[in-house]
């Protein structure tokens, strides 16, 4: 492990490969000490049971991490058909039993049920606070969760393959907050059967997808030297889509004073009325992120001053 001073300023991406049975949280630990950063987390969580793009920011990337958050996660899962289980996966106990399987045919006419704006009720074994405990903890408890349906977004659901009668094999593309294990058992439902999660791979979050990813097994092998491996993104690979503005010495050292910035030239901040006030923009010195500022009326303000 990195053990110098310099290690500790490790600041950018790390698209992990999260491999089967292990958190979020401790693969994000295992990443941090790979890289001797000193600090790290990871843009959405993935399950023990679910496998793939687990983006893991490290230093001051942590604080783009709501950027990617907000974006669509792409995830391909088996559904196996005929139990409902506890925990809407692999992992919980069956609570109901079920003959039916569905055709290919009766699959696709359900699909378009599932696509667009949606309500869908969270799993009662999710990380969802409820009167300020852990819905998983009311769920292992034996006590209601009461967890209530809410707007999501699914992008697409598409049926990728039929391995045999028992299982089928999807791909979505879902917005923030969207649970793959409540598609499965809404699935089993409208299909007058009962489903669940077998096998979950994500594939994509927003811009981060496998082929940029790297296993832990890998990031061991690079030894003391992870951060020159070409595996470490640039901070800026979460902020692509948002516009960037130049700023002076003077205004930079006032944004990372925590203060507002007015325009000094008029021609260099026309944009800003172009983009909008409540829009973040990134604000630049010299090419090199200063802050994530919000436009508001007359010039910026800062929202978060990146020390890099």
């Amino acid at each position: 492990m990195p053990a110098n001073a310099d290690a500790t300023r490790v600041h950018g991406w790390v698209i992990l490969d999260k491999p089967l049975s292990l958190t979020s949280a401790r693969a994000v630990a295992a990443v941090k000490r790979a890289f001797g950063a000193d600090k790290a987390g990871h843009a959405g969580t993935l399950d023990p049971l679910a496998t793939g793009v687990l983006p893991i920011a490290l230093g001051e990337a942590t604080k783009t991490v709501p950027f990617i958050v907000a974006d669509t996660k792409l995830y391909r899962f088996t559904v196996a058909w005929g139990e409902a289980r506890t925990t809407d996966d692999a992992e919980g106990d069956v609570i109901a039993r079920s003959d039916r399987r569905p055709s290919a045919d009766e699959i696709r006419s359900v699909l378009p049920r599932f696509i667009g704006a949606i309500s869908q009720r969270p799993p009662d074994f999710s990380a969802i606070k409820v009167a300020g405990k852990r819905a998983y903890a009311l769920a292992r408890a034996g006590s209601a969760t009461g967890l209530a349906a809410r707007p999501v977004e699914v992008r697409s659901l598409n049926l990728v393959a039929i391995p045999d009668r028992d299982h089928a094999v999807f791909e979505a593309e879902v917005g923030p907050g969207t649970y793959v294990r409540s598609l499965a058992r809404d699935l089993g439902e409208a299909l007058e059967t009962h489903g669940f999660v077998t096998d979950l791979r994500r594939l994509a979050v927003g811009r981060f997808t496998l082929k940029q990813a790297i296993s832990l097994d890998n990031l061991a092998a690079l030894g003391h030297s992870p951060a020159a491996s070409g595996h470490l993104l640039p901070l800026e690979t979460a902020l692509d889509d948002i516009p960037a503005l130049a700023l002076t010495e003077d205004q930079a050292k006032a944004l990372r004073c925590g203060q507002a910035v007015t325009p000094l030239c008029t021609q260099d901040w026309a944009c800003l009325s172009q983009i909008g006030n409540g829009a973040t923009v990134c604000a630049t010195l010299g090419g090199k992120l200063v802050a994530l500022a919000e436009v508001a009326t007359g010039g910026i303000r800062p929202l978060r001053v990146l020390n890099i």
